[in-house]
C-alpha cells in the first residue's frame, strides 16, 4: 500500500476536506485528489464522494479512515519518543558500582537526577572492581562507577571525578584519638580488616612495604564494612578507611580521627565506560549530572 497516498487521505478524512487537507500538506489540491483516486485504485474501491463544497467518506472509506489515522497517530508518538530518547529524556540505564560509591554517592546521584529525569529507568548493581568491568565488557551495563584504585583496561576509559583521602579510625577514648602519631606507632594497635582483595587492606600492607613499618597486626576481619565500623565503635581496633565510609561517624563524635605522619594516602573515585563507544544520551546525561554534581560539591 501506498503509506503516502494514504496519509494524504488520513488528512482528508480528519478536516472533512481536500482544500484544508491540501493546504495542511502544502500541496495542491489536484494533487490531493490524484493520490486518493490512486488508492481507490490500489484498493479497488471508492474511499470519498462529493458533497456540496466538501466531500463525505464513503463506508469503505470510513474503515480506511479509522485505521489510517490511528496509524498515523502511533507514527506520531513514535516520533516523538524517539526524540524525547535522542535528547535524554527517555530511556533506561544500567549502572555498576562498587561498594563505596553505590552507598555514599550514587544514591543521592540517582536521586536529584530522578528529579530532573523522571522517564528514565535506572539500575543500580553493587560489584566489586573486577566484576564491575566484566559488566561494563558484556554490556550488562553502561557505565561503572569504580572506587580504590586506577582502572587501567585498554577497552575502558576511565574518568577520575575525585579522590577520597583514606583515614586511621579509632574508638573516641582511644589514646590516639585525635592525635598525630608515627606509623611505626600505629601499626602496634589492633586492627580491624577487611578481606583479602580489600582495596583499602591492600594499600595498608603496601605502605607499610614502602614505609619499612611492621604490617598491620590483625586483631578482626570481617568481610563487611559496617560490622568493622560498629567494632570500633565498641571500642576495639583501628580501621583504615576512606573518608566517605565515616565522615558522619566522626563528626557525631563516635569514632576519632589519627593523623599519621607522612600518610596521605586516598581513594580514587572514577567514571567508566566502553572505550571508543558514544554513550547512550541517557547516558551522557547522568555522566553531565554527575559531573556538574562534583563540580557543585567542590566549590560548596
Amino acid at each position: 500500500m501506498n503509506l503516502h497516498a494514504l496519509k494524504i487521505f488520513a488528512k482528508v478524512a480528519l478536516h472533512g476536506s481536500v482544500t484544508q487537507a491540501a493546504d495542511e500538506l502544502r500541496i495542491s489540491q489536484p494533487a490531493v485528489t490524484a493520490q486518493i483516486r490512486n488508492l481507490e485504485k490500489e484498493l479497488n474501491t471508492k474511499l470519498i464522494s462529493p458533497k456540496g463544497r466538501g466531500i463525505i467518506l464513503t463506508s469503505s472509506g470510513e474503515i480506511l479512515a479509522k485505521d489510517a489515522i490511528r496509524l498515523f497517530a502511533l507514527e506520531s508518538e513514535i516520533e516523538a519518543r524517539m526524540k524525547a530518547y535522542n535528547l535524554g529524556h527517555l530511556g533506561s540505564l544500567q549502572i555498576v558500582s562498587t561498594y563505596l560509591p553505590a552507598n555514599y554517592l550514587l544514591p543521592l546521584w540517582l536521586s536529584q537526577f530522578k528529579q530532573l529525569h523522571a522517564l528514565i529507568d535506572c539500575t543500580l548493581t553493587t560489584k566489586n572492581s573486577t566484576d564491575a568491568m566484566e559488566s561494563l565488557l558484556h554490556y550488562e551495563a553502561e557505565l561503572a562507577v569504580i572506587g580504590g584504585g586506577a582502572v587501567n583496561h585498554p577497552l575502558i576509559h576511565s574518568e577520575l571525578l575525585f579522590e577520597d583521602p583514606l583515614w586511621f579510625v579509632v574508638p573516641t577514648k582511644h589514646p590516639y584519638a585525635d592525635q598525630a602519631v608515627a606509623l611505626d606507632q600505629m601499626m602496634n594497635e589492633p586492627f580491624i580488616l577487611r578481606e583479602e582483595g580489600s582495596s583499602s587492606r591492600d594499600k595498608l600492607f603496601a605502605l607499610c612495604k614502602i614505609q619499612n613499618a611492621p604490617p598491620p597486626r590483625i586483631g578482626l576481619q570481617f568481610n563487611g564494612l559496617s560490622e568493622s565500623i560498629r567494632a570500633v565503635i565498641g571500642g576495639y581496633g583501628a580501621i583504615f578507611v576512606s573518608a566517605l565510609e565515616v565522615r558522619e561517624y566522626i563528626e557525631r563524635g563516635e569514632l576519632a580521627r589519627v593523623y599519621v605522619q607522612d600518610v596521605n594516602l586516598v581513594n580514587p573515585i572514577s567514571l567508566c565506560r566502553r572505550a571508543k563507544e558514544e554513550l547512550s544520551p541517557a547516558a551522557a546525561k547522568f555522566r553531565q549530572a554527575v559531573l556538574q554534581l562534583h563540580q557543585a560539591d567542590l566549590h560548596q
